[in-house]
């Protein structure tokens, strides 16, 4: 059983007398009458990252990834609760400096305020964190509308390389590596958006179990189907030289998650408004599909055919 399954047969009833749990349905727990936002997050080493040899950098990418579902939202995250889990030989001294010191460098650089947490000993590392903020509204899941553009922010597939380099799967020179790497763990948040994002589009959410996956996640309440054209979907050129260099399909990087950009659907009047948007935050922006009827099939067009969807799937915790 899938965790979206699990969630639906076992606890979406309990949440039914509570309009601020948007059905569960939601990344986030929205509270209108108190302008209270709230997104709760959990990281295991093994699943969420390889291991704890580098806790400066997992503590960033735990944060970041938290970070995110409230940015994709259109709300400014503001505090964070942290609660951390492993044994002596990962809470170090050394360890814990670090974690203190990239902790710290992330709230300047995101404007974020530490208001709690809890430890707790366990064999493996994990890591749960409460990001809360404060809107009048927020864009929910499930607003889309026929005939919308699709979008995201950024570039996609950078993390899934520095992943496959960082478990050994992949050989790379060390300055592409550095950077794939960097990717992974410190993922470029388009974290001015959360100012402009509910300007224009009519939902959204982040990428972070794949775009794909995340994308049906975006209208699985709606009689809608989506259509993406894969080369327009955007890629760093870093990525862009590695499969031209290793002659490698394009699409095998584009759907396995992490990368913690806003995937939104817009109508097509807003083109001129998002395109001045993403000129003033200095945010790329890319329009890469439209919102069809529900009598077309969820489709990613190559070039002279369709993706087997089931086969990009990206992530899902299984149960």
């Amino acid at each position: 059983m899938d965790e979206f399954l699990l969630i639906k047969k076992y606890f979406k009833k309990l949440s039914d007398n509570n309009s601020a749990a948007r059905k569960l349905n939601d990344d986030v727990f929205f509270d209108k009458k108190n302008r209270l936002v709230v997104s709760i997050d959990t990281y295991n080493e093994g699943v969420h990252f390889p291991h704890f040899k580098n806790p400066d950098l997992v503590i960033k990418k735990v944060l970041r990834s938290s970070i995110s579902d409230l940015i994709a939202k259109g709300v400014q995250p503001k505090y964070y609760f942290i609660s951390g889990s492993g044994k002596k030989s990962h809470f170090t001294k050394k360890n814990l400096v670090k974690i203190k010191k990239s902790l710290a460098e992330e709230q300047r650089r995101y404007g974020l305020k530490l208001s709690g947490g809890d430890t707790t000993n366990s064999n493996k590392v994990s890591f749960s964190i409460t990001t809360v903020g404060f809107s009048k509204n927020i864009i929910e899941r499930n607003k889309a509308k026929l005939n919308d553009d699709i979008y995201v922010t950024g570039n996609i597939g950078d993390s899934y390389l520095g992943l496959k380099i960082l478990t050994n799967k992949i050989k790379i020179n060390p300055k592409l590596k550095n950077y794939f790497l960097n990717k992974f763990y410190c993922p470029d948040l388009p974290f001015k958006s959360y100012k402009y994002i509910r300007k224009f589009a009519n939902t959204s959410m982040d990428i972070s179990d794949g775009l794909i996956s995340d994308m049906e996640k975006l209208i699985n309440d709606q009689k809608l189907s989506f259509e993406i054209d894969m080369k327009k979907i955007p890629i760093s050129k870093k990525l862009n030289y590695f499969l031209k260099k290793n002659k490698t399909k394009k699409y095998h990087y584009l759907f396995n998650g992490d990368d913690y950009q806003i995937l939104f659907t817009a109508s097509k009047n807003n083109r001129s408004l998002i395109k001045l948007v993403e000129k003033k935050m200095n945010q790329k922006i890319t329009r890469i599909g439209k919102i069809n009827n529900r009598f077309k099939k969820n489709t990613v067009k190559l070039i002279n055919k369709p993706l087997n969807l089931n086969n990009y799937k990206g992530y899902s915790h299984k149960f």
